[in-house]
């Protein structure tokens, strides 16, 4: 098991680098040690805080499982209330870096479609897109519950099968970066959910090329903070290997 990397720590929060490959809290279909269970045997105290501790003590967002980088986890109930009210006001300025299959053919731009869940899986979240603009596969999806979704991405490298991009999600929707780079007919490299029949990916069964690189928020008390988290070796690896 990979330790626990803290950044960060004091009376008020924790800032971890997730690494990729581990499920952030229990669920159904999580099996194996979760990030909260690692943080409790470090940190005990947040045992009772957040909305649902029994489940997710401390916990203020998440990354999903094959994606590594920052998280804050809050120390104190009141500390939770306040991180939590910056994300849901969008006061957190999230950067995130993917490797993705092919180049966009705008090398700076925003992706605006919005997400919400497949009619016939809800598991997956898919875009919804103006009849008058054709689905990158062809197929418009249906979806239901949609909600506004915004986007910007820069090309930082790019190349004739891979490029690195530079993401800032001003939503927080579920597999919002994941979804939107789909719809762009870029997926992140190695996404097996996302990433259409013909998956591209460096490394035989890698995982998802995502990283959250940085947070940045103003915390009362504490003037404006900025948090960063260096790429795991795989994405390194992946970078150098872009072609």
């Amino acid at each position: 098991m990979i330790p626990l990397e803290v950044i960060y720590e004091d009376h008020d929060m924790i800032v971890i680098n997730k690494p990729a490959g581990i499920a952030v809290h229990g669920g159904i279909s999580v099996s194996g040690k979760t990030l909260v269970d690692m943080l409790l045997e470090k940190f005990p105290e947040i045992r009772a805080v957040g909305d649902d501790p029994a489940t997710r003590p401390g916990i203020v967002h998440r990354l999903d499982k094959d994606t590594s980088g920052v998280m804050v986890v809050a120390r104190t109930q009141e500390s939770f209330e306040l991180l939590k009210n910056l994300f849901k006001t969008r006061q957190v300025e999230k950067i995130y870096l993917a490797i993705v299959c092919g180049t966009p053919k705008q090398k700076i731009g925003a992706i605006t479609f919005p997400i919400g869940r497949l009619v016939k899986n809800p598991l997956k979240r898919g875009v919804e897109i103006p009849s008058r603009i054709v689905r990158p596969d062809g197929h418009p999806s249906v979806i239901r519950g949609s909600r506004e979704a915004h986007t910007e991405y820069r090309v930082l490298k790019s190349g004739q099968t891979y490029s690195l991009l530079e993401l800032k999600p001003k939503t927080g929707r579920m597999h919002q970066l994941r979804v939107h780079l789909k719809a762009l007919g870029s997926p992140i490299a190695c996404d097996r959910v996302y990433g259409g029949k013909h998956i591209c990916c460096p490394f035989p069964n890698g995982r998802q090329l995502l990283h959250a690189q940085s947070l940045a928020f103003t915390f009362p008390g504490m003037g404006r903070l900025l948090f960063e988290a260096d790429p795991s070796e795989d994405f390194t690896l992946a970078q150098e290997l872009m072609t």
